[in-house]
């Protein structure tokens, strides 16, 4: 797996030798990016961008965004089987000021309340197992972490149906063998 474009291009990200750990695939992360960078139906700039990374993995996501212009990223991590992979990759950038780890359970109350920030993109790749999304919704909600114009990108198993509660709306959704991407706004 590598960095596919900007200043890290290129650049080998460490992967881990568990199962429990899911890495995006270069070919959805490119697809990703390029709905963020050309899509009509939601309006966000990667560059300069502020970016949460929830359950961030080997960091692959949040990695593209620093690369290709994002002003910081905040990595939302706490399993212990790939957290020295992911700093070991956040190592090897050498540009500690435009990143942070955050090594709590995002399903504790406060964690992300406590960020007092708020993101054009939160990244949400929970386990395809994991049923608690509606709770990490109500907390973005309950923080007001997203920007008014800000997006969410799920990436879930495809045949999955997760309720997205009536705040937010999926604006497009693509699918990518087993796994599907949506992009989901919140409502004014």
């Amino acid at each position: 797996m590598r960095v596919i474009s900007g200043f890290f291009r290129g650049k080998k990200i460490l992967e881990p030798n568990d199962t429990k750990t899911r890495p995006l695939k270069d070919l959805t992360k490119e697809s990703i990016f390029n709905i963020i960078n050309h899509s009509n139906k939601f309006k966000v700039q990667l560059n300069g961008a502020k970016v949460l990374d929830l359950f961030s993995g080997v960091g692959s996501f949040g990695i593209e965004c620093i690369s290709r212009g994002a002003n910081k990223v905040i990595f939302a991590e706490n399993y212990k089987g790939v957290l020295p992979i992911l700093k070991k990759n956040l190592i090897n950038l050498k540009c500690t000021d435009s990143y942070e780890i955050l090594e709590k359970d995002i399903y504790k109350e406060n964690t992300l309340l406590m960020l007092n920030e708020t993101f054009e993109i939160i990244f949400l790749d929970p386990p395809y197992k994991d049923k608690n999304l509606e709770k990490i919704f109500e907390m973005i909600i309950k923080g007001n972490i997203l920007k008014k114009n800000g997006i969410i990108i799920l990436h879930r198993y495809k045949k999955e149906k997760d309720l997205i509660p009536p705040k937010f709306k999926i604006v497009e959704q693509k699918q990518y063998g087993i796994s599907k991407i949506n992009y989901i706004n919140l409502l004014s």
